[in-house]
């Protein structure tokens, strides 16, 4: 697991390169710099990036040529455009010939932060292996040998080779995106895009937007044509997550895409045609959803022509000695500690626990034992103690917080409990920081924006807290 992601910076401004060198190195970026676009393209095509940002006026080839040629060497390699508001024009060309996306000189530095930080996720989710079974912490894996999973391996197998929908059923935390990562890594189309959106994360009309793309004018703050996800993924793979949080109009323009393999920009009229795999998951019932009318049955049927349904980490409880074993580590690589061992009473402490929060809430604890320890060998006391600090905040979130100060004071009157207040604050901050972080899907600067923190704050916090700031966990 690469620790740095790296970025290759293709612009002739030395003013727009240092500024931009030194925002990317504050967030943990290897950058890369070339000055013309020739040299910018030679440097892309034989060293490996995690995404290109170019300017699309530059000496020696221009950003157009540059996109079409590395994007047809590379079609994974997401690549952003920057560009004057007078050619958005030809940055839309440039997308549709496979840039990840552009933004309008001049521009906030936290918009593009964020959009880097977008790409780099995509280029992961497209380029790094995903293991079956066994792997080496340095890889992404979906782990377990049970029964229940050596199931869900064959289905996998059933249909990676066509190009037919899968809807991905499961709790929160049970690995879904990552199945999503396998079936499209072991397909036909795996050679070209992979694009991942969230549903839940974006208001209606900006998911329309991010779907479908608009036409200049569409709505207020459309100051330009932009390509949507849809456009993006021609001939590759759409995964949509969260798909039961779509709304009525936004079901329809889907089942119409479904049916009819094409799009409509928000604000136009042009049919666009779409050749893109779809893949879906949902954490919700929608045969429930569907009897409340809150669900198209017919898009149901549409994206379910294979439902693989995960299994509850609870339902699988012999693959948690392999699944701890990799969370150590993959944490301590990440954390740059030494190696250490768990002890097995404290393995079997957590093969007993009921996980409500699945693959997921192992990860964090485990994360968090490890922090506890600082390379000593990891005790069943430890564990009980990380677990405990995972799951006060969730349980603390389903009463008032009247009822939770008061059992708290309680706790500290009859000698239970030392220091309230700074118990609070740090089961607060827990939670806050763990749903910012899951909402913004993994993007620290965007929970950092929302939170009112610095980036180096929030990047603190994780740590501190043992969050993973990354996609969905192995399963």
């Amino acid at each position: 697991m690469k620790t740095k992601p790296g970025i290759l910076l293709i612009e002739d401004d030395a003013g727009i390169v240092g500024g931009l060198k030194k925002e990317l190195q504050a967030e943990g970026y290897d950058v890369a710099i070339a000055t013309r676009g020739d040299e910018g393209l030679v440097q892309g095509q034989e060293q490996e990036f995690d995404a290109v940002i170019t300017d699309l006026r530059m000496p020696g080839l221009s950003g157009l040529e540059l996109v079409a040629q590395l994007h047809a060497a590379k079609p994974k390699l997401p690549i952003i455009m920057m560009t004057a508001f007078g050619t958005t024009e030809t940055a839309i060309e440039a997308t549709k010939l496979g840039a990840y996306d552009y933004l309008l000189k001049p521009f906030d530095m936290g918009e593009l932060l964020e959009l880097v930080a977008r790409a780099v996720a995509s280029s992961r989710l497209m380029s790094e292996p995903l293991e079956l079974g066994e792997a080496e912490p340095s890889q992404s894996a979906i782990i377990g040998n049970s029964r229940a999973m050596q199931a869900i391996y064959k289905e996998i197998g059933r249909v990676a080779a066509s190009s037919i929908t899968v809807l991905i059923r499961g709790e929160t935390g049970t690995g879904k995106e990552l199945v999503a990562r396998a079936i499209y890594q072991h397909s036909p189309r795996a050679g070209q895009p992979f694009i991942a959106v969230n549903c839940a994360a974006l208001p209606e009309p900006l998911l329309e937007s991010e779907l479908f793309g608009h036409e200049r004018g569409a709505f207020t703050g459309a100051h330009a044509r932009r390509i949507g996800r849809f456009e993006q993924a021609h001939h590759g793979t759409i995964f949509l997550d969260e798909i039961g949080d779509l709304s009525p109009s936004t079901q329809v323009k889907l089942l119409r895409v479904l049916q009819e393999k094409y799009i409509q920009r928000v604000g136009g009229n042009e049919r666009i045609p779409v050749d893109a795999r779809v893949l879906a998951a949902t954490h919700q019932d929608l045969e429930t959803a569907m009897q409340a009318r809150q669900f198209r049955e017919d898009l149901f049927y549409r994206l379910s022509g294979v439902t693989i349904t995960l299994p509850r980490l609870s339902q699988r409880a012999e693959d948690i000695p392999d699944l701890v074993r990799y969370f150590l580590r993959r944490s301590e690589a990440e954390l740059g500690l030494a190696p250490t061992t768990i002890l097995p009473e404290a393995v079997t402490f957590l093969r007993h626990q009921t996980w409500p929060g699945n693959v997921r809430e192992l990860e964090n604890v485990v994360r968090q034992s490890l922090l506890l320890t600082r390379g000593y060998p990891i005790s069943s006391e430890q564990v009980r103690l990380a677990y405990t600090r995972a799951r006060k905040p969730l349980a603390a979130a389903d009463q008032t917080l009247g009822a939770y100060f008061t059992e708290l004071l309680t706790q500290a009157r009859q000698g239970e409990l030392e220091n309230v207040h700074a118990r609070v604050i740090e089961d607060l901050e827990r939670e806050l920081f763990s749903r910012a972080i899951e909402l913004a899907k993994g993007n620290q600067a965007k929970a950092a924006r929302w939170l009112g923190v610095t980036r180096t704050t929030m990047r603190q916090k994780l740590l501190h807290f043992g969050l993973h700031p990354g996609p969905e966990p192995p399963t």
